[in-house]
């Protein structure tokens, strides 16, 4: 389980991002990480129960608490959260889970934050050919239930090559497809948190077989792998 202290270090760097303070205190940095790489591990096989993940170990899902700082407004040194993601096996299993933990800010996300151009447009195609069936994925029981509705950013107008009254111009508008579910700290802090989180992507699976299936294939459904 994630101990209280990972969140706790995480406090006190929010009101010390800094270099000296970080310094200063990178003993219990490396405790603290240690855990966390221990849940990601958890959490990688609790997933691959029910998919089948590349990522080779939890410690390799983690993202850097280093800041890239070059093209931020924000100069601070360090994220104040902790995240990591997971990538799905083989070229038949589309889609990426990424987790985020932060005092009052955690959440899971899954789903798809920015495809290639060839993929983009061709989900645009299969939109626009079978709007009727996304709206039945996206109407599912157990998405709607546990995440809502779907998010990610969408382009102001109609995408080039597609009409402002198309029936379903507000799913074409879309360039990013991703589901998100958020935690409190109870949760998260809880010994039963690595098993909520794998149930809780497990929940998205539809939308993954729905893309896997619309990324491997033409629009005659032909396999393109």
């Amino acid at each position: 389980m994630i101990e209280k202290e990972a969140f706790s270090f995480l406090r006190s760097l929010s009101r010390n991002n800094n270099r000296d303070w970080f310094a200063k205190h990178k003993d219990k940095y490396l405790a603290v990480r240690a855990n966390i790489e221990q849940f990601a591990e958890a959490l990688l096989l609790e997933m691959n129960s029910h998919d089948q993940i590349e990522t080779p170990s939890g410690k390799k899902a983690l993202f850097r608490i280093y800041k890239d700082v070059r093209f931020s407004n924000d100069k601070t040194p360090y994220n104040t959260h902790w995240s990591g993601a997971f990538r799905r096996a083989t070229k038949s299993r589309r889609g990426g889970y990424y987790f985020h933990l932060k005092p009052g800010n955690s959440f899971l996300a899954c789903g798809f934050w920015g495809p290639e151009p060839a993929d983009l447009q061709r989900i645009r195609q299969d939109i626009d050919l079978n709007f009727a069936e996304w709206r039945k994925v996206l109407k599912n029981k157990t998405i709607l239930n546990t995440f809502g509705k779907m998010k990610g950013e969408t382009v102001k107008s109609a995408p080039r090559g597609y009409a402002k009254d198309h029936p379903a111009i507000e799913l074409l508008r879309y360039k990013q497809f991703y589901f998100q579910h958020d935690f409190t700290d109870k949760e998260v802090l809880s010994p039963g948190f690595v098993k909520k989180m794998s149930e809780t992507y497990k929940r998205v699976r539809p939308f993954f077989d729905h893309m896997s299936e619309v990324l491997t294939t033409d629009a005659n459904g032909v396999s393109v792998l």
